[in-house]
């Protein structure tokens, strides 16, 4: 599966992301028509994509891996990482508003963007913070209306905060040991470590594992194909192409995406603020992918 993309889009990663951000998006849509515990949801989604990937594991590439312990133990950290995201962000969904949670959730690039400059080096102009500061600006105008503030909503929030850092934590262990082993044999260890966390938290907590309805199993179907397969598993291909932080702005086009697929799937109204705060998030995220793309020039002609 991995080479088929690698091939079709290698000259151009930044399509792979945009597919990756649509497919994301269109899990929130999802969300609303399901009851069932989130993370419930959540596992069924890693395992079945699991499942599904196995088909596409280049198994000769297993013995050509130069991998150490402490490259594995960077696999299941972010595996780890991985697991412990969905958890807390999809609980912090139960607490606050889908709107708090995503400018919170916007806030990624930023501790993305200061873990690689202390882990990789990664130098930050004042172009690129411009553009971040823009694209958050966005965020927030767009949730602005929606935004509540009481005991449980701070809770929320708080877990939503803890969920985004390990997204963070994620990407960046990702970044760090990606260019090593198999996009497909990453992913497939990090759905799979992911899962199980969650499958943990469900026992815990006595979550039926098998009680659900024909809809239900559909819903974990598309969960996993859609968001999972075309969103976080092209995120992992594109950690090695344009790094962690390149990907992690980019999913901050996610609510704008949602918004405009609530508008047209669900009839949801869009507010002005909305249209105002989309706009900026766009024309910031635009200005950041103009600004590496003509980086990209410059280093070739050179």
């Amino acid at each position: 599966m991995s080479k088929i993309m690698k091939s079709s889009f290698s000259s151009h990663p930044y399509m792979l992301l945009f597919i990756s951000i649509l497919s994301v998006s269109i899990s929130s849509i999802m969300i609303k028509f399901s009851d069932t515990p989130t993370s419930v949801a959540g596992m069924y989604r890693l395992f079945i994509s699991v499942i599904i990937m196995l088909a596409f594991v280049p198994w000769r590439s297993l013995r050509s891996l130069e991998m150490n312990k402490r490259d594995w133990g960077l696999v299941a950290l972010a595996g780890l990482f991985l697991g412990l995201h969905f958890l807390f962000w999809m609980e912090s969904l139960v607490h606050t508003s889908v709107a708090s949670s995503m400018v919170i959730l916007a806030l990624q690039p930023l501790f993305v963007m200061i873990g690689s400059y202390f882990l990789f080096k990664e130098q930050v102009s004042r172009l690129t913070i411009l553009c971040l500061i823009v694209a958050l600006l966005g965020s927030i105008v767009i949730a602005w209306g929606d935004i509540g503030v009481s005991a449980e909503a701070l809770w929320g929030d708080a877990l939503s905060l803890i969920g985004t850092l390990f997204v963070s934590m994620y990407l960046l262990v990702g970044q760090k040991v990606s260019h090593k082993i198999h996009a497909n044999i990453y992913s497939i260890i990090v759905f799979l470590i992911g899962g199980t966390v969650m499958l943990i938290y469900n026992l815990i907590h006595d979550y039926s594992l098998i009680a659900y309805s024909a809809p239900d199993w559909t819903y974990f179907l598309l969960l996993a194909v859609i968001p999972t397969i075309f969103g976080q598993y092209l995120f992992n291909l594109l950690l090695h192409s344009i790094g962690a932080t390149t990907v992690s702005v980019g999913i901050i086009g996610e609510p704008v995406l949602a918004i405009i697929l609530a508008f047209l799937l669900l009839g949801e109204h869009i507010s002005w603020l909305q249209l105002a705060g989309g706009l900026m998030t766009l024309f910031g995220m635009g200005l950041y992918f103009w600004s590496k793309s003509l980086n990209y020039k410059l280093q070739n002609n050179h």
